[in-house]
């Protein structure tokens, strides 16, 4: 928003403290680099969405039963949002109400699962997330946890060791997907795995949904069970969630999404969902997930060239993990000099960290809302050296000048939301 739209005036009028800190919040991201992965920007229209007079409205239920009057609109919107859903994804039913991933990952888990049973999902320190059984997660607390990783060597899921493990375990579930793993993740052999042991498959597609929506990633949908996913990230949408499943699931995931996990649906936020993914459903959508991987991979090349370690050498998709275990440097002391450069990063767990998960080995990069805001592969390669001079010097004020200045006449030339772009 702004400066002088009207809503932003109002709001400065009325709450002083919080206009200031939305316009600070606004100038940090108009002048700064924004490379966490699991970020980026979402369209004008998504954003007007959000601030309707949907967000009076509680709709309890689905559409067409709902436990509240006066849902029409509410149900037309919905429908929408859940039509274009499973066209982008090809599946049989979704369900757009889970107000994050987190609470997609719980309506997954509690629709085929009780209390106690085991699950087997990614371990957090090899680029898993906390819903995928983190002992300080709900996941971890209520159900009995197998872990799987990435073998040490080269950073990668070795499957054949993923069906031993799930051989020993026999879990009732298996959860494919990650928070923090740069290259392609084979989901058919995570479904013929999880078929061979008897155990449910679900999918967190949360970090490469909008790859998948585009064909830059093989999907999840024909071999999982439910798949659940974010709508943020490469999605450019709302922060929200999303749950798919095939047709003869729709009723319990229906169920235990609400009124089991959570409550009234956020009304305005499924609008902003639905306008996101419509706009994923348009034709420049699938180029604009093309150069998010063109411009990792470039990314990554640049810092290979100059001596930054990486986990799995490269990336497939839109991230990169750098393991800093060869630097007298943690993940928190390089996030925190990028971030005095103009780059922001988050400090990351790799594989093998013997770090707290508060200071850690490693950083998570990611390049979809640099390439929202328009930059390509020249500029990857100039951001890439930038990077590298810091890590190279991350105490060095002379340099954390240098990059600053570069990256503020960088976001000078790509503004974000250039009508021209």
């Amino acid at each position: 928003m702004r400066a002088g739209h009207p809503a932003s005036d109002l709001l400065a009028t009325v709450d002083e403290a919080i206009h200031l800190a939305i316009e600070g919040e606004e100038k940090r991201q108009l002048g700064q680099l924004e490379m966490i992965a699991s970020e980026n920007f979402v369209s004008p229209s998504v954003r007007a969405a959000l601030a309707t007079v949907l967000t009076h409205k509680y709709a309890e239920g689905v559409p067409g039963r709902r436990y509240y009057g006066g849902c029409a609109f509410a149900d037309e919107i919905e429908d929408i949002c859940r039509a274009r859903a499973t066209r982008l994804f090809d599946a049989d039913h979704a369900n757009v109400q889970p107000h994050s991933g987190s609470q997609a990952n719980m309506a997954g888990y509690f629709a085929f699962l009780e209390p106690g049973d085991r699950i087997m999902g990614m371990d957090l320190s090899h680029g898993g997330h906390l819903t995928h059984g983190s002992p300080v997660n709900f996941s971890g607390r209520f159900f009995d946890v197998a872990s799987y990783g990435v073998r040490e060597g080269d950073g990668l899921i070795d499957y054949d060791e993923l069906r031993d493990a799930a051989l020993r375990a026999r879990p009732k579930m298996i959860v494919s997907g990650a928070s923090a793993y740069p290259r392609t993740i084979d989901f058919e052999a995570f479904g013929e795995i999880a078929r061979e042991v008897d155990a449910y498959h679900m999918c967190d597609l949360s970090h490469i949904a909008g790859l998948v929506a585009a064909s830059h990633h093989p999907s999840p949908v024909p071999h999982a069970d439910v798949v659940t996913t974010t709508t943020h990230k490469t999605l450019r949408g709302p922060r929200g969630g999303i749950v798919l499943c095939q047709a003869e699931h729709a009723r319990v995931i229906d169920r235990t999404v609400f009124p089991f996990t959570q409550g009234g649906p956020l009304m305005h936020v499924i609008a902003s969902k639905a306008v996101a993914l419509g706009e994923a459903l348009a034709p420049g959508f699938a180029d604009y997930a093309r150069r998010v991987v063109e411009n990792a991979r470039e990314l990554a090349a640049a810092l290979r060239e100059r001596g930054v370690r990486l986990v799995s050498g490269g990336t497939d998709n839109h991230l990169l993990l750098v393991d800093l275990r060869d630097r007298d440097l943690s993940g928190k002391d390089a996030e925190t000099a990028l971030e005095e450069a103009g780059i922001t990063v988050n400090k990351n767990t790799v594989p093998g960290e013997e770090r707290s998960p508060f200071v850690t080995s490693g950083l998570r990069i990611g390049t979809p809302a640099v390439t929202t805001r328009g930059l390509g592969r020249d500029e990857m390669r100039t951001v890439g050296g930038w990077i590298a001079d810091i890590l190279d010097r991350p105490h060095d004020a002379p340099t954390a000048r240098r990059v600053r200045g570069g990256v503020t006449e960088l976001c000078a030339r790509y503004p974000l939301f250039d009508p021209g772009r």
